[in-house]
């Protein structure tokens, strides 16, 4: 036993600059969230930024919200937003429709310009909607198809024929993390474009798209950057590709100039190409709002949090549940994985569902994983702590093997 005790988190909380940060949000009394990973906290702020959209720009200045308060340059003006975190030009970002579209976006968009190539490449258990849209995307061209392999097998794999790598740079289940610079190089030396899903990372880990060079990147708006269930999500094209890309879906708003109302389609100049439908309003001032959590925030520190709350986690479990028959699938190298924590157990989904039962909401994921997300923002040190004395109480009590939690819901 290492002796520590829930006073030394408590004095890793005194201590932590960036706790002031958890004020921001709403969060359960009494309860500890690890579940950012999945949907992030609602921020304070939230609910005036989307009530104050409704009561005064909707209703009072009405259609007259798009000029005078800018409506029209949100998907251009969060992605401004966004591109800090992921290391990026805020040219290169925009906010636009879900992941899986701008995945099929810009999955399309690669293929076409990459003609005669014929693979799609990706890694087995990807999170599946990747997998999805890339297989919908070759069934429609009928001239390309997906190719998967493991992860430690994707540099080799990569050859003349493939036109795409398609990976998360961090896994869903695993939370392992990809060398994106090595991956994106070694796809680069063969002639292949690389697409990277930051779904799991953006706001949670460091992330430097331009300088390892990436062509395409997507990720999600309702995890670790708090823009509520279903966010809008956010596509990033490198500033040297915008020109010779051509979005699938040639939709009003990617038009040169959508107010012309001309019958035949131009793309806009750079970025704004893949932009398709309506910007949705307000989802969109819900995302600002989730976005402005981190304006002043120490990324360096935020991230640092980020590897310190996993370590503690990882700590605590080897001491006081090491015996329970959890199985570590996490990366332990903090350089090597994201911001949430897996462990595989037979009986992953009751212990689940009886953490939840005691406060501690943590997610499962098929066949055997009980996540944990430690989203930085809000965390605290002590939350840790008392989320593993849960759950050894949990384990050591037989809680755990209650009939109603056996039960399987529909979102696990």
């Amino acid at each position: 036993m290492t002796g520590f005790t829930r006073q030394d988190a408590m004095r890793c909380d005194a201590e932590d600059g960036l706790a002031g940060l958890r004020d921001r949000f709403h969060l359960p009394s009494g309860g500890v969230y690890l579940d950012g990973n999945s949907l992030g906290a609602l921020p304070r702020d939230t609910e005036e930024a989307v009530g104050g959209l409704v009561r005064s720009q909707w209703g009072q200045d009405l259609i007259a919200s798009w000029n005078r308060h800018d409506w029209i340059g949100a998907p251009q003006r969060l992605g401004g937003l966004i591109a800090p975190l992921v290391g990026a030009r805020d040219t290169e970002v925009i906010v636009c429709d879900t992941t899986s579209v701008n995945l099929f976006k810009l999955i399309a968009a690669a293929l076409a310009a990459r003609p005669g190539r014929t693979t799609i490449l990706s890694e087995t258990g990807n999170f599946p909607t990747d997998l999805y849209m890339a297989q919908g995307v070759a069934g429609m061209r009928g001239d390309v198809a997906l190719r998967t392999v493991a992860a430690d097998d994707i540099v080799d794999a990569i050859d003349d024929r493939t036109a795409l790598v398609l990976l998360t740079h961090v896994h869903y289940r695993t939370s392992r993390m990809l060398d994106m610079r090595a991956i994106t190089r070694a796809a680069h030396a063969r002639g292949a474009l690389a697409l990277w899903d930051l779904s799991h990372s953006a706001g949670a880990v460091p992330v430097a798209l331009d300088a390892c060079a990436v062509d395409l990147a997507v990720g999600c708006g309702y995890k670790y950057l708090n823009g509520g269930p279903g966010a809008p999500a956010f596509l990033f094209v490198a500033d040297r590709l915008q020109p010779e890309l051509r979005s699938p879906l040639s939709g009003w708003m990617g038009h040169a100039s959508p107010f012309a109302f001309d019958d035949a389609y131009s793309p806009a100049d750079g970025l704004s190409r893949f932009l398709c439908g309506t910007p949705p309003m307000l989802a969109m001032a819900a995302l600002e709002s989730g976005l402005a959590q981190f304006a002043g925030v120490d990324l360096d520190a935020l991230f640092a949090k980020s590897r310190a709350l996993c370590d503690l986690l990882i700590l605590l479990m080897r001491e006081r549940c090491g015996d329970l028959g959890f199985t570590l699938v996490s990366p332990r190298d903090p350089l090597r994985r994201g911001s949430h924590v897996s462990y595989a157990h037979p009986q992953a989904y009751p212990i689940c569902q009886a953490l939840i039962a005691n406060g501690v909401v943590g997610d499962f994921r098929a066949p055997d994983v009980l996540r944990l997300g430690l989203a930085p923002l809000y965390l605290r040190f002590v939350d840790v702590f008392d989320a593993v004395e849960t759950l050894r109480r949990i384990m050591t009590e037989g809680e755990w093997d209650r009939p109603s939690y056996h039960a399987r819901a529909r979102v696990t």
